[in-house]
């Protein structure tokens, strides 16, 4: 999804434009997330930027997304620029810290 979004709607309030972002953001991540994955790959990791502009967009973290929305609105942005582009990855389960463990336990 690389999208400008408008806030500044003649029949809509701010609120109900932003709620609306929002879904459209989380129906989109989730659309994505629903997705089969590639041979090899456990995981859909997203590369996101948010700005007012596309020349402007700088590169959040995943988690920030619909924070970022929420600046835009209390920022007064008439519009933003929200980029999320999914790419399927392989991540390694986490190991328990054992190490850590027995360190406490000599203690």
């Amino acid at each position: 999804m690389k999208k400008l979004f408008l806030i500044d709607i003649p029949n809509k309030t701010r609120e109900r434009q932003v709620d609306s972002i929002k879904n459209d953001i989380r129906k989109y991540i989730k659309r994505e997330k629903s997705k089969k994955l590639p041979v090899g790959f456990n995981s859909w990791f997203f590369d996101c930027k948010f700005g007012q502009t596309k020349e402007d967009a700088k590169v959040i973290n995943f988690a920030d997304v619909i924070k970022s929305v929420d600046l835009a609105q209390s920022e007064n942005y008439p519009s933003f620029y929200l980029e999320i582009v999914a790419k399927a990855i392989f991540r390694e389960k986490k190991l328990s810290n054992d190490a850590n463990d027995d360190e406490i336990l000599e203690d």
